[in-house]
């Protein structure tokens, strides 16, 4: 019995995994963009782009993931399934891989157009993973492994920082390669994750869902729980979920805007992961060697601090594993943000009150100002890093869960494409009075947060609609399968009544 369940207890681990390494696509995207801008051969390769053109690559990518993510994610993850959502991803990544490599000389378009593809692939695969995961973990460790996925976009940015990094310190031997090196091992992790991709069960809710297919269900169900007992008892409660939902509110997206409990967690939904990336990670992740540039001298310098970055980022994420389900996302969204706000404050009182010999900081201003980024993110990574993720994945009932999702998510990318597109251009004319700004909306967020977001923590996911002033779809689903199974019984009693009658 014991290794019964420590091996399904492994293998829900295992299954989530696989599909929080979606994340990894997006971090190391996020990270090659801002490494090969300190390459000077890419610099010449294209032409010398200019800050306008630095903010437009940016905003190709995320006009893509906004794309993928809205229009395409949601209804490839509900009509085709959340693995195959996962899939079209990945493929999407190691076609735009290929155009981006080897994208011919000054021809910025081609590169534009694979960052813009691989947008879209991402918004594909950033939608359904973190729906499978939620629907697949058990909801008392679903914290913890959701944790995961966050912890992966630092993986994806160790990954690309380290290779980086090595790619500088040879660079005359690589020539052109110091930085195609550092873009075609993007296609390490899709590559990884489509091999796996058969290996893992698909989602019992979407089987429900989509084709009522009950034994596909308690098939994906027996893989990843631990007893006979569970497995009965949550495919129960996913057919009474699903049963209310589609008699009593609908069965399509449109209950996003018809039901008043699910418009009140899309507004605020929205605005979470609109903020993830407004507190200034957003903005550090793809132009933190614009920043250090402003700081030292040396290329390898700046690889180094971003390759320690990712690596730091890692330890950070797996905080919020131990401490997710223990003091809950509310406590640790706050916490987070003024922790953030306060690090912004006191980085740009550093950066911009010291002086700047030669035009360059000292080695101790320099120390300080990277030490004060790395608090930055010891603050970010467990809380608006981890945290959004989780929080956003659990709230939506089944009917809508994987559209919300999708478009809740995507609104990082909306908030990204218009920070990024003019934070080059702020950076160089205000230079670091610019984190005054995103210390000011951090402060913002914890009040947003204090006031308007419940916590979800160690709530099923099919009895959380409660929290938002909905009704227990669970309990609802109940009723309509008891009243569905009387309807039938009084049937069936009607017509032997007139069979005897007859007789």
């Amino acid at each position: 019995m014991g290794l019964n369940f420590l091996s399904k207890r492994g293998y829900n681990w295992f299954v989530s995994l696989v599909a929080a390494s979606c994340m990894v696509l997006y971090g190391y995207d996020a990270s090659v963009y801002n490494s090969v801008q300190g390459s000077d051969r890419w610099v010449a390769h294209f032409n010398d782009p200019g800050p306008n053109m630095i903010g437009a690559i940016n905003t190709a990518y995320t006009v893509g993931g906004i794309f993928g993510g809205f229009f395409l994610g949601g209804p490839i993850a509900d009509f085709a399934g959340r693995k195959v959502g996962m899939g079209t991803g990945c493929v999407l990544v190691i076609a735009a891989t290929f155009m981006q490599t080897w994208s011919p000389w000054h021809n910025i378009a081609c590169f534009l157009a694979g960052r813009c593809i691989i947008g879209v692939g991402q918004g594909i695969a950033l939608t359904a993973g973190p729906i499978y995961i939620g629907e697949l973990a058990p909801a008392e460790i679903r914290g913890k492994i959701m944790t995961f996925w966050q912890m992966f976009y630092s993986v994806g940015s160790f990954i690309c920082f380290w290779i980086n990094y090595g790619c500088t310190q040879h660079k005359e031997r690589l020539g052109d390669w110091d930085w195609k090196m550092v873009i075609i091992f993007q296609l390490l992790v899709p590559v990884i994750i489509l091999a796996l991709l058969p290996t893992i069960p698909g989602s019992p809710r979407w089987f429900i869902q989509r084709g009522n297919n009950i034994e596909k269900a308690r098939e994906a169900l027996r893989r990843i729980r631990e007893t006979e007992e569970e497995v009965e008892d949550e495919l129960l409660r996913i057919r009474e979920a699903i049963e209310y939902e589609k008699e009593a509110i609908s069965g399509t997206y449109a209950a996003l805007w018809k039901d008043k409990s699910l418009r009140k967690r899309m507004g605020l939904a929205l605005v979470i992961n609109a903020g993830q990336q407004i507190t200034g990670q957003g903005s550090l992740n793809t132009y933190s060697t614009k920043i250090y540039q402003k700081v030292f001298p040396s290329a390898g310098q700046i690889a180094l601090i971003n390759a320690l970055n990712a690596t730091f980022g890692i330890i950070f994420t797996l905080n919020a594993v131990w401490i997710i389900d223990r003091f809950g996302r509310k406590v640790l969204l706050i916490i987070g943000a003024l922790g953030m706000g306060i690090c912004m404050i006191i980085v740009s009182a550093v950066e911009t009150e010291t002086p700047s010999p030669d035009g360059m900081k000292t080695q101790p201003v320099g120390i300080s100002i990277v030490f004060l980024l790395f608090l930055f993110i010891f603050f970010y990574k467990p809380s608006w890093g981890a945290t959004v993720w989780i929080w956003t994945s659990e709230i939506f009932s089944m009917n809508v869960r994987a559209q919300a999702v999708g478009m809740a998510s995507q609104t990082q990318n909306v908030a990204n494409a218009i920070f990024q597109q003019f934070f080059p251009i702020f950076l160089n004319n205000c230079g670091f009075y610019a984190f005054y700004m995103f210390a000011g909306i951090n402060f913002l967020l914890a009040v947003f947060v204090w006031f308007f977001i419940p916590e979800t923590k160690q709530v099923p996911l099919e009895e959380i609609d409660a929290l938002f002033g909905g009704q227990n779809h669970v309990a609802q689903g109940e009723e309509l399968l008891v009243a569905g199974k009387q309807m039938r019984a009084m049937q069936i009693e009607t017509s032997a009544e007139k069979v005897d009658s007859q007789r």
